[in-house]
């Protein structure tokens, strides 16, 4: 063979190995569920603070260790990972779907981002929208009083009882909410994190490393965290209701309204943040080395 074609050849094969083959569809559901876990009593006191009378983040943490010991803080994880490997799962699979149709490639403009990230948002909310219900009672119960307690044994105990003692239509519970929250948190958190990257990459302080990770994912966190509690308060509460009647967003809202003010939209707003400020940054630091990981065991680093 010349050298002429022998450079070819190697041109060739260097090219072949600059194209990487698309990430397993399920790495964003396990990231997501890895930093759900080790986030799970945060999120936890959110809910409780969102859905009870509780006052504050830290008086609520006590309150649950003090009637369920240090284990209380990991009631209903069991929901939680249904939950992750449900909607989270599929909103990183819609999200790089979503981009492909609309065109939001490497340097895409933020709004094309948005975009991406609404669409996938909107599935995600509907496909997780069962998994949702049984974490946020999970999570809720103990806070309630004893004769309240739906006491679920996990989460498919909690999917079977809803089923068979509410109907199949209260899986549905709470989906206008969920997705619209669904939708904020999206085009909030994904597109704001590849957002910013981009934007962290163009400067001559950042390479792509775990330092610009940790600074798009924080600033993503802030942003998702401000953007999306309205509707997640009023998700926690619709879905958290058991009783016939009690789902109605527009009585939610009026009740809510009436005796705390419009400010109620903002309850738990710290929890929230201190909930998803990490777990948005454990999100996407745990799936860029997971993506490190399968480019490692592909040969493509």
């Amino acid at each position: 063979m010349s050298e002429s074609a022998t450079t070819k050849a190697v041109g060739v094969v260097d090219t072949a190995k600059k194209v990487k083959k698309p990430y397993p569809f399920w790495l964003g559901g396990v990231a997501a569920t890895i930093a759900a876990s080790i986030t799970h009593p945060l999120d936890l006191t959110k809910v409780r603070l969102q859905a009870s009378g509780d006052k504050r983040m830290i008086q609520s943490i006590k309150k649950t260790v003090r009637t369920a010991g240090v284990r209380g803080l990991f009631d209903g994880i069991s929901g939680t990972w249904m939950r992750q490997m449900s909607y989270s799962l599929c909103r990183f699979w819609a999200y790089d779907e979503s981009k492909k149709i609309v065109g939001a490639g490497k340097n895409a403009p933020a709004w094309k981002l948005a975009l991406a990230g609404s669409m996938a948002g909107g599935i995600a909310g509907f496909v997780g929208n069962p998994a949702e219900i049984i974490m946020v009672r999970l999570q809720g119960d103990f806070a309630k009083p004893p004769e309240k307690r739906l006491n679920y044994k996990n989460c498919f105990d909690g999917l079977f009882r809803m089923v068979r003692e509410e109907g199949v239509s209260s899986l549905a519970r709470g989906v206008g909410p969920n997705v619209f929250r669904a939708i904020l948190m999206n085009a909030s958190q994904l597109a704001s994190y590849d957002y910013f990257k981009a934007e962290l990459l163009k400067t001559p302080y950042f390479d792509d490393n775990i330092y610009v990770h940790f600074t798009a994912s924080f600033a993503a966190g802030t942003v998702a965290t401000t953007v999306c509690s309205p509707a997640d308060v009023l998700k926690s509460r619709i879905m958290n209701a058991s009783g016939p009647g009690s789902n109605s967003t527009i009585a939610v809202i009026r009740q809510s309204l009436k005796s705390e003010g419009p400010m109620f939209m903002f309850k738990g707003w710290l929890p929230a943040w201190s909930r998803l400020q990490p777990t948005t940054i454990l999100i996407f630091l745990t799936l860029e080395q997971l993506k490190n990981i399968t480019d490692w065991v592909r040969g493509d680093r």
